[in-house]
């Protein structure tokens, strides 16, 4: 006679060897299943019990169900880094320098670099840190070059002289 100790944890037994056989054939004891021979206070895998396993004629674990393979999870592009890039690109127009005059390139600046932070921290679930990179140095492109710009036809007012482009339209 002996008792085994099934999934949920509950004793079940005494039970007889043709009991214990039949249960593997159903599936509700494997070789992994804790097994105990009544009068004995040591627990033992079903599979230290040949006696209990020979005459099965079922596998003695349950067959594992099919299932399809799960779908490798590609790792997705930060958003960050998108807006980063988005705003670098903006910083960069005239529309940019003229109308928001730092604010695409603040924005850039931020977003960026909290992308770059946010793919250094997890490098195997997201993507985009070049997006990430460029954003940055179109950011900061945009956010010197109306300076330059401005100091430029500062200068040339200065000297005395007109920007090229006020002498072509003129031209028209």
């Amino acid at each position: 006679m002996y008792k085994i100790i099934g999934a949920d944890g509950r004793e079940y037994g005494p039970a007889t060897a043709d009991q214990i056989r039949q249960w593997i054939n159903e599936g509700r004891a494997n070789t992994q299943t804790l097994t105990q021979i009544i009068g004995s206070a040591e627990w033992k895998p079903l599979s230290a019990f040949p006696e209990l396993l020979q005459r099965s004629a079922a596998p003695t674990a349950p067959a594992a169900p099919t299932v399809s393979p799960a779908r490798v999870l590609e790792p997705a592009t930060n958003s960050s880094a998108i807006s980063g890039l988005v705003f670098g690109i903006l910083s960069i127009t005239p529309f940019g320098w003229f109308c928001c005059i730092p604010i695409f390139a603040i924005l850039g600046i931020v977003f960026s670099s909290r992308a770059i932070s946010q793919i250094n921290r997890n490098p195997l679930t997201q993507t985009g840190k070049s997006m990430a990179t460029i954003g940055m140095v179109l950011s900061i492109l945009g956010l010197f070059a109306p300076l330059v710009f401005a100091a430029l036809l500062g200068a040339s007012h200065l000297v005395g002289r007109r920007p090229y482009y006020w002498r072509w339209h003129r031209a028209w």
